[in-house]
């Protein structure tokens, strides 16, 4: 997951609004989202390279996703697999203080990354880049391949997107898809600098992004409102392209009184 914003206890029917792209190669090869035979409680795509997810819910109603921290100076040999962090949430979900604790207890073994994981009643975020962890308020966030809300352009015009698409009392999925299949690439100027050269940093620097070997390789919306009713919706894309290749929804209802 390469940049997600999301509304958080601020709409008057929905708790968690969340709107998501994957980024990444695209002959990494990958499945897409569905509830695991092995796990049937996790509803996540799989990265079948390392097994782990980028995000996923479960039928009780536990979130989790992560991001990379992209610095190219940053180095590690032979780190785990991020992807991890997100699927162990998942597969045993807790308080999410206490998981955040644990993650802290390995975090330096791993490449950096940004990570989420909760409920709608305790939503919290952790990077091993920064060694803190924070239960969130309810507001509007945006996260990319840095600190939670850096105001990176990509962020910040999808907060300004998603705040847009908020307001209104019924939300609107193509709206939350528009959003992220935005292609604008940043100016020079506002570029962040990461350590990869410039003409790829503004590659990279769209939403939606688009290269010969690595771009968006699906957009994910997630919708939990008030009376617990979850929809995960998920569009995989061909290489290099908004054509959508396939699509997957999903909706059912949560035991509110399990959400911990």
């Amino acid at each position: 997951m390469c940049l997600l914003v999301f509304s958080y206890k601020q709409h008057p029917a929905y708790d968690l609004i969340i709107a998501a792209n994957r980024d990444e190669s695209y002959s990494r090869p990958t499945r897409a989202a569905q509830f695991w035979d092995d796990f049937p409680e996790v509803l996540a795509g799989k990265d079948l390279k390392a097994g782990g997810t980028w995000m996923g819910v479960t039928k009780e109603g536990a979130f989790s996703a992560i991001t990379n921290f992209r610095d190219s100076r940053l180095q590690k040999e032979n780190p785990p697999s991020r992807g991890h962090l997100v699927l162990d949430y998942l597969k045993h979900p807790v308080d999410s203080n206490t998981y955040l604790k644990e993650v802290d207890g390995k975090a330096d073994q791993y490449l950096g990354f940004n990570l989420l994981a909760g409920t709608v009643n305790q939503l919290g975020y952790y990077s091993n880049q920064q060694k803190k962890i924070r239960q969130l308020e309810p507001g509007l966030y945006g996260l990319s391949n840095h600190l939670l809300d850096t105001p990176w352009p990509k962020v910040v015009t999808a907060k300004k997107s998603l705040e847009k698409a908020v307001r209104n009392e019924s939300i609107s999925e193509q709206a939350l898809f528009e959003l992220l299949a935005n292609e604008r690439q940043a100016s020079e100027t506002d570029l962040p600098d990461t350590g990869i050269p410039k003409e790829l940093e503004k590659v990279v620097s769209p939403i939606f992004i688009k290269s010969g070997r690595y771009g968006t390789r699906c957009s994910t919306i997630l919708l939990i409102d008030k009376n617990g009713k979850v929809v995960f919706e998920e569009r995989r894309f061909k290489a290099g392209t908004l054509e959508i290749d396939e699509a997957s929804r999903f909706e059912f209802e949560v035991d509110r009184d399990s959400s911990r």
